[in-house]
């Protein structure tokens, strides 16, 4: 799959431009069909893009959002991405987005992920934003080596949705959607920052196996052509 390449002096020039662009995607979308919608991965990495995004004038009423993957912990937990989304992102003007939360109230992550496949169904059809994030290790989304779900959770055959996955340095249970309901995304951007990162590309980028690293699923097999933002 087709790779381009963005590198910025630092962060906040990273942030900026990537909150220009997907503004403007979404901008698009909302102009021809009404809607638009975005997935968003967690962590530390995006804060900075998500503040940027935040402030851009958009039809935020009629955007949803929603994440990538979430961890199996309540709303207010400093571990939930969810609570990262609303402390950075629905914020200023995008306060009026509709927000689509994976981790729902429920018994399991088994039941939750079913949940959530049911709330996000009419959103992910495709996307027309989804920002990826990566660790050190290879994965993305919640897509790690050694995941319980991993081979179920890459087949692009498996119909759209959420599903759990638990791995060793994954911690928490995690809900994720699966690669058939990301890889078609109309823009597709691996967000990434720090030299330890740029190595992990670069090896990802020298070889196949999926199991090893999945973040190769994305780069090798993505229906969508992959814009990788980088910054040291």
């Amino acid at each position: 799959m087709t790779e381009t390449m963005h590198v910025f002096d630092n962060t906040a020039d990273l942030a900026s431009s990537l909150a220009a662009d997907v503004a403007s995607r979404l901008a698009s979308a909302t102009e021809e069909r009404g809607t638009a919608s975005i997935a968003v991965s967690g962590g530390s990495t995006p804060k900075l893009f998500f503040q940027a995004l935040s402030r851009h004038a958009l039809d935020w009423p009629n955007i949803s959002v929603t994440l990538v993957d979430e961890r199996f912990v309540s709303a207010d937990s400093d571990r939930s991405n969810h609570k990262l989304v609303a402390d950075n992102l629905l914020q200023n003007e995008a306060k009026a987005a509709y927000f689509v939360p994976l981790f729902q109230p429920a018994a399991s992550p088994e039941d939750a992920a079913t949940l959530a496949t049911v709330k996000t169904e009419a959103i992910c059809d495709p996307f027309d934003v989804v920002i990826l994030g990566m660790g050190t290790d290879g994965h993305t989304a919640s897509f790690f080596p050694g995941g319980d779900n991993l081979e179920e959770a890459l087949d692009l055959d498996e119909p759209r949705g959420v599903l759990t996955m638990a791995a060793e340095n994954a911690g928490e249970e995690r809900l994720t959607f699966n690669f058939s309901s990301l890889a078609d995304a109309r823009f597709l951007v691996l967000h990434i920052e720090g030299a330890a990162k740029k190595a992990t590309l670069e090896k990802a980028q020298s070889g196949e196996d999926e199991d090893e690293m999945p973040i190769r699923a994305v780069l090798n097999r993505a229906d969508t052509p992959v814009d990788i933002y980088w910054a040291p």
